[in-house]
């Protein structure tokens, strides 16, 4: 009786150390995901500055592109929920950039326009593989944190549910095509 009790017992510390360890891989592993992200969006804010130095000439709608940069640049540590939606407002704006681009041909046909113009798509590309790779990683941990028995170790020692990054993507959506120049 003895024996089965202290077998019963290592097995049960056993299997709340296996847990405990794979809850704070599954949390490094978002805060990874999360740096992977942080990357990305470094690159578009290094990026837009040159986007909107090209476009200046030709049009004065930059000035809330820049002021975007500017603000999510002065603030990194600004809560999930409200950096995503800053970052889907940023997309916005370089979208609205890229088709205003379209009625300045001068514009559209500079190389410096389309070099830009290339490197943003890269950026976009690779922020939308790094936040399918956080949001992955935050389904794990959020699966384990909530899943039972994992949840007994996740509460006792305070290991919380990670926020999923959804951000609207420049080239997510498409800018309908405007002429101002009717046939």
């Amino acid at each position: 009786m003895e024996f089965f009790f202290i077998v019963t017992v290592f097995a049960i510390l056993a299997w709340a150390a296996w847990t405990f360890n794979r809850l704070v891989k599954m949390r490094n592993q978002v805060k990874e995901a999360w740096a992977g992200i942080d990357v990305q969006l470094q690159r578009r804010y290094d990026l837009v500055p040159g986007l909107v130095a090209t476009v200046k000439g030709y049009t004065s709608h930059e000035s809330s592109v820049l002021d975007r940069v500017t603000r999510l640049r002065g603030n990194p540590k600004m809560a999930l929920p409200e950096r995503a939606d800053e970052e889907s407002g940023l997309s916005r704006s370089i979208g609205k950039l890229f088709a205003l681009a379209e009625d300045y041909p001068d514009l559209k046909a500079s190389e410096g326009f389309q070099q830009l113009h290339r490197s943003l798509v890269e950026i976009e590309d690779h922020l939308q593989f790094a936040r399918r790779y956080y949001n992955g990683s935050v389904r794990d941990n959020n699966n384990r944190v909530e899943g039972f028995p994992s949840m007994i170790i996740a509460r006792l020692f305070r290991f919380t549910l990670a926020p999923f990054f959804e951000i609207e993507l420049a080239g997510q959506r498409t800018v309908p095509e405007i002429s101002l120049n009717p046939k």
